[in-house]
C-alpha cells in the first residue's frame, strides 16, 4: 500500500490533536499503510525558527514528505488558523513539496467558530505547495476527544462516524492512486 507522513503540527506534548492523529494512524495502519508519525514540536525550536535548511532535523523532515504518498496534517486552531509551529515548518519545505500526494488535513479546537480553519486557512497553502488531491478535511471538536488514562484516544460516537468515512476516503484514494511523476526539465 502506501507510505502516509502524519504530521501533528502542535506545539504541546499532550496535544489532542497529535494523539487524535495517533490514533487515527492505527486506522491506517490495519488498512495496510505505512504510517510514519512527525510531531514537528520535536524538531530543534532554533532550526524551525531560525530557518536553518541545512539542519539535520530540517533535512529529514524534507525527506519525509518526499517519500510519503499520503500526508495528513493536524494541527490545533490558534486564532482562528493553523498552528505557528506548522507554518514554521511548510515555509521551510521546497515549495512544492506535496506534488504528487493525496493529504488529508484535520484540525482541532475548542469552538465550532473555527470549522473554516480548514478550508481558508491550510487547504490554500496545501494547495500552494502543490498537492495533487486534498481530500475532504475534518474540524473535531477538543471535547469530542477524550484520553483515557492508558494514554489511548475515545472520540464521542458521533464524532468517530463523521470521521472515520473521512479517513477512508483517504485510504481509497492512497489506495488507488497512481504516482504522478515530476515533469522532466
Amino acid at each position: 500500500m502506501a507510505t502516509v507522513l502524519s504530521v501533528s503540527g502542535s506545539p504541546s506534548a499532550s496535544s489532542r490533536t497529535g494523539r487524535l492523529l495517533r490514533h487515527l494512524d492505527q486506522r491506517l495502519t490495519a488498512q495496510g499503510h505505512e504510517v510514519i508519525p512527525l510531531d514537528v514540536r520535536t524538531i530543534p525550536a532554533e532550526a524551525l525558527l531560525g530557518a536553518d535548511f541545512r539542519h539535520p532535523a530540517i533535512v529529514e523532515a524534507t525527506e519525509l514528505f518526499g517519500r510519503a504518498d499520503g500526508i495528513v496534517v493536524g494541527t490545533p486552531v490558534y486564532k482562528a488558523s493553523y498552528s505557528g509551529v506548522l507554518k514554521a515548518l511548510l515555509d521551510l519545505l521546497p515549495q512544492y513539496a506535496l506534488t504528487g500526494k493525496t493529504v488529508l488535513p484535520l484540525a482541532t479546537g475548542g469552538s465550532v467558530a473555527h470549522v473554516l480553519a480548514i478550508d481558508y486557512a491550510l487547504r490554500p497553502v496545501l494547495n500552494s505547495m502543490g498537492a495533487a488531491h486534498i481530500v475532504q478535511g475534518w474540524f473535531t471538536l477538543d471535547k469530542d476527544i477524550t484520553v483515557r488514562e492508558d494514554g489511548t484516544v475515545a472520540l464521542a460516537p458521533a464524532a468517530a462516524a463523521a470521521l472515520t468515512p473521512v479517513v477512508d476516503q483517504f485510504s481509497t484514494v492512497l489506495a488507488g492512486r497512481t504516482p504522478v511523476l515530476a515533469a522532466a526539465g
